[in-house]
This record gives C-alpha cells, sequence and structure tokens, in this order.
C-alpha cells in the first residue's frame, strides 16, 4: 500500500528510462515519470480542474521537482492559452534556451488533452497494477477529470 497517488506513482516507474517528452517552442523537455512527475501529479490535476472552468482567465503554477523547475503563468483568451514560463532546472541544462522561447500560445483543448493522457497512463497503470493507497483523493479526481474528457480539436 502506498501513502497517495505521488507516491504510487513513485513505485509505479523505473527510476532510469520511464521519460515523457513536453515540446516547448520546438525544443523537447525530458520529464521521468520516477523523478519528476510524482512531484508534478497533484499540481497538474490542480491546474486541470482550474482550466476546466471557462470562467477562470489566469493561473499559475510551480513545478517544484529537481530536474524540471520551472514556473509558469497561463492566461486565457478565447480558446487560447498563452504561457509565460521561467526555467530553473531541466534534464540537459539548457535552461537558458527555454528562457529565450518563455512565451507560448496553445489551443486550450489540445493542452488539457495532452496533460490527460499522462493522468490517464498512471489510472490505468494504477488499476493494471493494483496499487492500494491510504489517501485516494487525488487519484478520485484525476478519475473525475478522465470521466469529464472531451475530445482536442484535431
Amino acid at each position: 500500500m502506498t501513502d497517495d497517488l505521488a507516491d504510487s506513482v513513485s513505485l509505479l516507474y523505473p527510476t532510469e528510462n520511464e521519460y515523457l517528452i513536453l515540446w516547448w517552442n520546438r525544443v523537447p523537455v525530458a520529464i521521468s515519470y520516477a523523478e519528476d512527475v510524482y512531484v508534478m501529479v497533484d499540481d497538474i490535476i490542480v491546474l486541470l480542474e482550474t482550466l476546466e472552468n471557462p470562467e477562470i482567465q489566469e493561473a499559475h503554477v510551480y513545478w517544484g521537482s529537481s530536474d524540471f523547475r520551472a514556473e509558469w503563468w497561463i492566461d486565457r483568451t478565447g480558446e487560447e492559452l498563452s504561457i509565460d514560463s521561467r526555467w530553473d532546472s531541466v534534464v540537459g541544462a539548457y535552461e537558458s534556451l527555454l528562457n529565450e522561447r518563455r512565451r507560448i500560445t496553445v489551443d486550450a483543448k489540445v493542452f488539457v488533452a495532452e496533460w490527460l493522457k499522462l493522468l490517464r497512463r498512471i489510472v490505468d497503470d494504477i488499476a493494471r497494477e493494483s496499487v492500494r493507497m491510504g489517501d485516494e483523493d487525488m487519484l478520485v479526481r484525476a478519475r473525475a477529470l478522465l470521466a469529464a474528457e472531451r475530445p482536442a480539436a484535431a
């Protein structure tokens, strides 16, 4: 039994070889499931819950893992999100390149759909491995986001 969703993520994925790739203004950013995603997962859920409400025009997130440390300020304009970022740490140490390309504009539905793919993998892996946890609050919230999922624009 694990403590919570973050603890479950840290135990599910091998430290050495499980990465997701975030593309930021044509720059690939490696994010480790075991070292980074477990720190980020609660913030991902809160961010997606915030963006679920179309009346909320601004959001802020600080990604605080050791190998993926960045701060994002998100503004919604219609169907688009403009994200202004500050990068402090990434695998490969090319924060300066990311900071040169700090602003990005993305379709809100596509942005949310991409993060939901990550949550779906985590939730499915937890179910497949029959992981039990003491505090399931964030898992319940992740499942609610996935249940409300709408297809992204093609």
